[in-house]
């Protein structure tokens, strides 16, 4: 059981104990202003809306809405919890499902599953490296 659990899914966090649950939890993830935040990096447009799309079917799934930042070759992910006024253990919860969907690798991850060819004709996100 992790020691974040004794914190109610409405009681908010401090700067300090957010930035040692991301480093702790989601070590891509970082703060700021309020919020824990992610970039997500993608080969295309058509990539970009993938994530998006992701991103929003997660949140819609949650009810729990996060703020995007949405470029050519990027989406930003921003939580906080806005009834709380701060960051949550909602947001922690969704943003670990989100890096769960959003990285998940096929090729790497299933050996039923091919992935996407390794060609930059069909890449759309530019997965972290293990």
């Amino acid at each position: 059981m992790s020691k974040w659990r004794d914190i109610q899914p409405e009681q908010t966090y401090d700067q300090e104990q957010i930035e040692a649950r991301l480093a702790e939890e989601l070590p891509h993830w970082y703060y700021e202003n309020g919020w824990i935040r992610r970039k997500y990096k993608t080969n295309s447009w058509k990539g970009t809306l993938m994530v998006v799309n992701t991103v929003g079917h997660l949140a819609e799934a949650a009810w729990h809405h996060p703020d995007l930042t949405v470029s050519y070759a990027f989406v930003i992910v921003k939580l906080m919890n806005h009834a709380a006024k701060g960051v949550t253990n909602k947001d922690f919860a969704l943003a670990k499902k989100i890096e769960e969907v959003i990285q998940w690798n096929p090729g790497e991850d299933e050996p039923d599953l091919d992935g996407v060819p390794d060609d930059q004709r069909f890449a759309y996100i530019k997965y972290d490296k293990k």
